[in-house]
């Protein structure tokens, strides 16, 4: 595992039982052995409001990071995605999408293969822009069809 993926399982399971979990930015580098711009780096890019979580950040001396997990239905967590996606989206954004649908149990496994395979670049031949385009009105349609 990478660092990044440790710091962010440590986390989460910070959270699995508080619904919140407060950390020094500097404790968690030194206890990682990591520079404190990696645990910015796992915060900003895994504990995103599109992944369900609400970062708040007090800095300076006494400063902290608060992360807390929002409780959506599955029906609010598809809906914010889908107005969230935009007209165009990557094979790779479907992906992360799609993974964090597996990990807040949004969706099964079976459900996941299909949502990446319809959006697949393989099955999708056409031009670049034209595809990110069509895959996004796919992705949503199919979320539409799951809330």
């Amino acid at each position: 595992m990478r660092i990044s993926d440790i710091i962010e399982e440590f986390i989460k399971d910070m959270l699995e039982d508080e619904e919140s979990a407060v950390i020094q930015r500097n404790d968690l580098a030194e206890h990682f052995n990591c520079v404190p711009s990696q645990i910015n780096y796992v915060i900003s890019t895994r504990f995103t409001p599109l992944q369900g979580y609400y970062v708040e950040s007090q800095r300076g001396g006494g400063g902290y990071i608060r992360i807390q997990k929002v409780n959506l239905t599955k029906s609010d967590y598809l809906m914010h995605i889908i107005t969230s996606i935009g007209n165009k989206i990557s094979a790779k954004e479907v992906d992360i999408f799609v993974n964090n649908f597996l990990d807040y149990e949004v969706i099964d496994e079976k459900v996941a293969r299909l949502i990446k395979s319809a959006t697949n670049d393989k099955v999708l031949s056409i031009a670049k822009n034209d595809k990110d385009e069509l895959r996004a009105k796919i992705l949503k349609n199919m979320l539409i069809n799951l809330v």
